[in-house]
């Protein structure tokens, strides 16, 4: 089978899916931004060919890489991993009638009032939303449904842009923020009570094949808004055994077969809370924030591989072991400037040594990242343990304990 992957060097992770796609068998050729010489030497072993263009967000010039490709060496698949690349990637592929995920798929896990409407066409419990593009849509949506409210980008990924309104003012705000009054659509949805985690799978056919549930503490948008929380996120081990889980797989199924997703690695928010389960957003490509690592780590497996299996092979090529849960606690600077140094790493080290992942510790001098900026913006520790409740607590002690320093 002749793979074409779209973007080969940016993030660095990229390169695993390359590696893995040529392990499975696959030939493996790339479109990508940078110049052939800027490839490593791994990457370069891998590749058959690559192509340069200006842009892998430019649909035309994709397409016109993509024939010059296919005239030497028929492309089966044509495939994209990153948010952004996902879009002008699909439109490629219908171009040349390449199997994959469709425009119409591509576009329903990207704009998220249309996402909601057709899954609730599809029975799947959702918030309220909608679609505005003045502040008298927005004001109107408000008057319906009542605050807080939830407004973003349509196209918006992860809490990119996201604002939580608790008032008119709020609203007119954030809808400033966001550009309403030049016409910009935005997305509004009702403010859903309740715990929230992701659901990560890698689907074959419309199967999910494997699945992931990760929570987090806080909710995204609190952990986003303050410097004083050391936010973490926990990938369990109680997936397959935890009774409360079974409507949640339930539902992530319903959402891939909903959207005419076939074989693709998908990344779902969801919420569960006072007026249960709620599915919250999707996207059609795997989740951000390194959380394919933890996977591996916790269930003895190569995602990359399994992601490559799928897609050659049209099949699994392990079994998930849910040996450990796995997580990570973000850990914030004291303040905006530059990293002085730590506190409280020793203690960590002694007490959870043995169960520590790895570990992002900036050095002296480094400038510090916006709080908003992320779960990875400045510095972090991972770890693991075969008791999720027990790894809970571990990186809570972490949060507390361990201090970076700036100035």
């Amino acid at each position: 089978m002749h793979v074409v992957f779209v973007e080969p060097r940016f993030p660095v992770n990229q390169r695993h899916f390359v590696k893995a796609l040529k392990e499975v068998g696959a030939t493996v050729t790339a479109i990508g931004e940078g110049s052939k010489d800027s490839l490593s030497s791994d990457m370069r072993q891998w590749l058959t060919h690559y192509e340069q263009v200006d842009s892998v967000v430019n649909e035309g010039a994709v397409l016109r890489a993509a024939k010059f490709i296919h005239v030497r060496h028929r492309i089966d698949r044509l495939e994209a991993t990153v948010e952004a690349h996902i879009m002008s990637t699909a439109k490629v592929r219908e171009a040349m009638g390449i199997e994959g995920t469709s425009v119409k798929t591509s576009w329903l896990c990207r704009d998220k009032p249309s996402m909601k409407e057709a899954l609730r066409g599809a029975g799947i419990p959702c918030a309220q939303s909608a679609a505005a593009s003045s502040l008298e849509e927005l004001v109107s949506f408000a008057k319906k449904v009542g605050f807080p409210l939830i407004i973003k980008p349509r196209d918006g990924a992860g809490a990119s842009g996201t604002s939580r309104c608790d008032s008119l003012s709020d609203l007119q705000r954030a809808a400033q923020e966001l550009g309403v009054h030049k016409g910009r659509s935005v997305a509004v949805e009702e403010f859903i009570e309740g715990h929230e985690g992701f659901y990560d799978t890698i689907s074959i056919g419309g199967r999910v094949v494997h699945d992931f549930v990760t929570h987090y503490y806080p909710n995204v948008l609190d952990a986003m808004r303050h410097r004083w929380i050391s936010p973490q996120f926990i990938a369990t081990n109680r997936a397959d055994s935890a009774e409360g889980y079974r409507e949640l797989k339930v539902m992530g199924q319903k959402v891939v077969r909903a959207l005419g997703i076939g074989t693709s690695a998908t990344h779902m928010e969801w919420f569960a809370g006072p007026r249960g389960l709620k599915f919250s957003e999707i996207g059609c490509r795997p989740p951000g924030v390194r959380a394919w690592d933890l996977y591996n780590v916790g269930n003895d497996v190569d995602l990359y591989r399994e992601w490559a299996n799928a897609i050659v092979h049209g099949r699994p090529g392990a079994r998930l072991s849910r040996r450990f849960s796995a997580g990570l606690v973000a850990l914030r600077p004291t303040q905006d400037g530059r990293i002085a140094g730590y506190t409280g790493l020793d203690k960590v080290e002694r007490a959870f040594g043995q169960w520590m992942i790895d570990a992002h510790l900036p050095p002296e001098g480094t400038p510090t990242q916006p709080v908003e900026g992320g779960y990875m913006a400045n510095a972090w520790m991972r770890f693991k343990h075969p008791d999720y409740d027990t790894l809970r607590e571990m990186l809570n002690a972490v949060g507390e304990t361990v201090k970076v320093i700036a100035r």
